[in-house]
């Protein structure tokens, strides 16, 4: 069986170990073995492909734990679902990592850029030919940090989304970056793993996973 994200499923077929001569037994036993088929196969059909994942510093950052965190806001991104699923998802693995989000007029130390981009390849695996999204800084990969979501405007069938997400830490006193890092994956346009929630905690699991990592490789996160 081939689920809707490709990962190729094998169904589950239980062969009872004895035969229940009650009534009561063999609903139950039923019920149960109809439960595990279909958590198996809702797994595999969530699943969220590997992640490519790219990290870069100059030295490991040694804040102390405790240190003051605030997420920059792009005054032109509009506040969405997708946009507070990334945040949000972003924000736990920053805590993770002992950091702490500093309130509302709170200054803090760290200043933490969040950037997601979301683009549609066609059957012919094009990339779309325009990009809608919000400028910013150019990262030490060449991508901008900014939110950008793309169109593909020549009406063809949709099949891969390609999901990024970009985080850059910055000395706030100073701008000056301390780490940023970059994580990419392909899901099916329709398969659960393309929902929002999905998405953002896979790529951040994986950009933070074993932070902060060996500064300009490229390594897949399964």
């Amino acid at each position: 069986m081939i689920a809707a994200n490709g990962v190729r499923c094998i169904p589950f077929i239980a062969k009872p170990l004895f035969v229940a001569h009650d009534a009561g037994m063999t609903r139950q036993l039923s019920v149960a073995l109809l439960s595990a088929a279909a958590l198996a196969l809702g797994g595999c059909a969530t699943a969220v492909p590997p992640v490519e994942v790219t990290r870069f510093h100059n030295a490991v950052p040694n804040w102390a734990p405790g240190t003051r965190y605030s997420i920059a806001t792009e005054p032109a991104v509009m506040p969405s679902i997708e946009w507070n699923s990334y945040r949000a998802a972003v924000d736990q693995q920053l805590q993770r990592q002992g950091l702490v989000a500093a309130g509302s007029n709170e200054r803090a130390p760290l200043r933490v850029r969040v950037a997601f981009e979301r683009s549609e390849e066609a059957a012919a695996a094009r990339r779309s030919p325009v990009s809608v999204g919000v400028g910013g800084s150019t990262g030490s990969y060449g991508s901008g940090l900014g939110v950008g979501i793309g169109l593909n405007l020549g009406g063809g069938p949709k099949r891969m989304q390609d999901l990024q997400l970009s985080v850059r830490i910055d000395d706030a006193a100073t701008g000056q970056a301390l780490w940023e890092g970059r994580a990419l994956t392909s899901v099916p346009v329709k398969a659960p793993a393309a929902q929002p929630s999905l998405a953002a905690a896979k790529l951040a699991e994986a950009l933070f996973k074993d932070f902060p990592g060996e500064s300009g490789r490229t390594i897949s996160v399964p």
